[in-house]
């Protein structure tokens, strides 16, 4: 069962830039100790009555002591400034875990992910936790973002493809999203499948369009909307 959020402090141990907008954040968490939550979700740090933002957790279950979150810093908002400002040291407040875009311990089906830029997060997340679980059930992901310095995690990436035969990596550059027709190239057949798309809306929409199109439930596509 799902562990129900909590208000939670953390302090930060480490803060490192994976591209030059994209920022990691180590936290050590403070109270409570240790965190449970599931790859995929993430947490809402408050910034006013009724004003947060979320920032997708891109550690892993297996260490629920210490949590990493990483952020497009881009939009210069609110939420991007405040991160900019963290240092080691800092303590931060946040409500989690939070959301329901997670691969269930009941899932068995062969997944397709689909990430667009820092939708990667929660997806990455996902995938390397089925990694130290030792699950190398079939998986593809495909993972586009404007540039090659925006394709964060993708030495990692590439590397479990190594590690993992069973696991295709289809990475892309593009200012235009063209997601939607790669992930109609690529599957041709839907039986057995389940689908995780991260990224803007629109996006979304299109990618389910093409797999509904191909016989794939509506249910079956997970969505992870992050504008």
């Amino acid at each position: 069962m799902p562990a129900k959020p909590a208000a939670c402090r953390a302090r930060v141990a480490a803060v490192r830039a994976l591209a030059p907008a994209i920022l990691e954040a180590d936290l050590t968490l403070v109270e409570p100790p240790v965190l449970a939550f599931e790859a995929g979700q993430w947490v809402s740090v408050p910034f006013g009555p009724k004003l947060v933002r979320a920032y997708s957790i891109a550690s892993t279950p297996r260490s629920p002591s210490t949590l990493t979150l990483c952020a497009d810093v881009t939009p210069a908002g609110l939420g991007s400034r405040w991160f900019r400002t963290l240092t080691p040291g800092a303590e931060v407040e946040f409500k989690g875990p939070l959301g329901g875009f997670v691969l269930g311990p009941t899932e068995t089906r062969r997944a397709l992910f689909v990430a667009e830029e820092i939708g990667i997060v929660p997806i990455r997340a996902i995938l390397a936790d089925l990694a130290e679980r030792g699950d190398y059930r079939p998986a593809t992901l495909v993972y586009e973002a404007h540039d090659e310095a925006a394709l964060v995690y993708d030495a990692e990436l590439r590397a479990r493809t190594r590690e993992h035969l069973g696991f295709a990596y289809h990475p892309s550059v593009s200012r235009e999203s063209g997601l939607a027709a790669i992930v109609d190239r690529l599957v041709i057949d839907v039986t057995g499948l389940v689908a995780y798309v991260a990224g803007g809306e629109a996006t979304i929409a299109r990618v389910r369009e093409v797999l509904m199109a191909k016989g794939l439930e509506r249910k079956s596509v997970k969505r992870e909307k992050f504008w």
